[in-house]
């Protein structure tokens, strides 16, 4: 099968994330030691339909693992949606001999991966995505380092709030789950953690942030996903007018994508960098990797895409089709157990938060 592939393309896709050029590195490596070549896409699909790319050899991937970003940039290519679109990045994957495709990002990624599949190119899909909002995965590329830069930012922001007696309502990124919140909550000892996943007393964090504060508590922060809207800010000032305690706001919104990838990030990007090109010469398609009880496997990435629909309650009419019930009881099972990992969470951050 492997045979077959005389090059392959790599590209990434909607959102940056902490960790993508750790990802084209080690998918570039991987594919020229297995004598593949590699063409690196600039701009994710926008790059295919404007026939934008690069040969990679080893040392345009030298010394970029440690850089945050993507140094073959991204874009969401809405042209890339239609079949115009598809076809003329078909005709330059023809055009240069690709023979396949990893594609880096997150479930939009994965919808333009499925499309280039079912018309001929086979592609693999590596989740990127800082939000880890990829139900069928336990982690994805970007997630560890923003949860990192959040903690270094709001323990600065916690020396502040100790030397004046202050309270920060603290805004993370995270539009469609509040893993990052809930998980930095903990480890930053927040007083309250707002998530979209999970209902929040404000009535009994405002009274938790008065009988502290009587207590001699000095410091308070309270984190809160961007995906609870139009909320941080109006309740910063709730608690002030509330409890007397001087309450700031802070949004730290994109800088939580930036900056170098943690150890953990690298780890993960390059393990999926290698599993991807193996998945391709082994003749395979249409799939994204997965971490799943801490090692990498695959699933299919229309299954991806429907349980992540089901979790996040936006399925369409006849989506589940095409699966059987042994399939959708799957998808029920581990729906139910997401759900249960992060309520598991909340109440250890509940309980910590003193």
């Amino acid at each position: 099968m492997g045979n077959k592939f005389r090059k392959i393309g790599v590209l990434t896709s909607g959102g940056d994330a902490p960790g993508m050029n750790a990802a084209v590195r080690a998918v570039t490596r991987t594919a020229l030691a297995r004598g593949v070549e590699v063409m690196g896409i600039y701009g994710g699909y926008r790059g295919l339909i404007h026939d934008d790319m690069i040969e990679l050899k080893a040392r345009n991937v030298s010394n970029i693992i440690w850089r945050g970003g993507t140094f073959l940039y991204s874009d969401r290519c809405l042209e890339f949606k239609t079949e115009e679109g598809m076809q003329k990045a078909i005709e330059n994957c023809k055009k240069h001999g690709i023979d396949g495709i990893v594609a880096i990002g997150g479930d939009g990624t994965f919808r333009g991966a499925t499309d280039l599949s079912v018309r001929g190119i086979p592609t693999i899909g590596i989740p990127a995505t800082i939000d880890n909002d990829i139900t069928a995965t336990e982690n994805t590329i970007g997630f560890d380092t923003a949860m990192n830069t959040v903690l270094d930012m709001c323990d600065r922001l916690r020396d502040t709030c100790v030397s004046h007696a202050r309270c920060n309502v603290v805004e993370v990124m995270g539009r469609g789950a509040g893993d990052i919140a809930l998980n930095t909550a903990i480890a930053l000892g927040a007083v309250a953690v707002v998530i979209p996943e999970m209902p929040f007393d404000a009535d009994a964090t405002v009274e938790k942030i008065r009988h502290l504060r009587e207590d001699g508590k000095r410091s308070f922060l309270v984190i809160v996903s961007e995906g609870v809207e139009n909320f941080a800010e109006g309740f910063a000032k709730r608690i002030q007018d509330e409890t007397g305690v001087e309450t700031k706001f802070a949004r730290l919104a994109h800088v939580v994508r930036g900056g170098s990838p943690t150890l953990g990030d690298r780890m993960l990007a390059t393990k999926m960098g290698v599993h991807a090109v193996d998945q391709l010469l082994a003749g395979k398609s249409n799939l994204v990797l997965c971490q799943r009880d801490s090692k990498i496997t695959t699933v299919e990435i229309v299954y991806s895409q429907c349980l992540d629909r089901m979790y996040k309650g936006t399925l369409k009419e006849g989506m589940l089709d095409q699966f059987s019930e042994e399939k959708i009881a799957q998808m029920k099972a581990e729906i139910e157990q997401k759900k249960k990992d992060i309520a598991d969470l909340y109440t250890l951050a509940e309980e910590t938060a003193r």
